[in-house]
């Protein structure tokens, strides 16, 4: 027992699902509607265009991924959050707010007892 017990933790474990240097989702999701785009048109200019929609949108999300690889997933946890959380102990503590500009003489707050 000279040592400390080591335990490996493969790389594949916590390393981010990127599909060509992008997240994987999007670049499916995007490489799908390009295709979507070029085959129902049945057309070389709509192919063109569908292949060049793709090939951005590629360059995009590798771009993305490269400063955050789930930047995508914390922007749609990002919706989820309220604008304003108001600084309160408790929260069920009624919001009571104090105008700035309002002489402390003239401001009643009714204090909650603390248990």
């Amino acid at each position: 027992m000279s040592g400390l017990r080591h335990t490996p933790i493969h790389r594949a474990l916590y390393r981010p699902h990127l599909f060509l240097g992008g997240e994987r989702e999007l670049v499916l999701i995007t490489g799908v509607f390009s295709f979507g785009l070029a085959v129902t048109s049945l057309t070389w200019v709509a192919v063109g265009i569908g292949a060049f929609i793709w090939v951005v949108s590629v360059a995009a999300l590798r771009w993305m991924a490269k400063s955050d690889p789930l930047m995508s997933r914390v922007y749609r946890r990002s919706l989820s959050y309220a604008s304003y959380y108001p600084p309160r102990s408790r929260p069920w503590r009624k919001d009571v707010r104090v105008p700035v500009n309002a002489p402390a003489s003239s401001v009643s707050v009714r204090r909650s007892r603390t248990f």
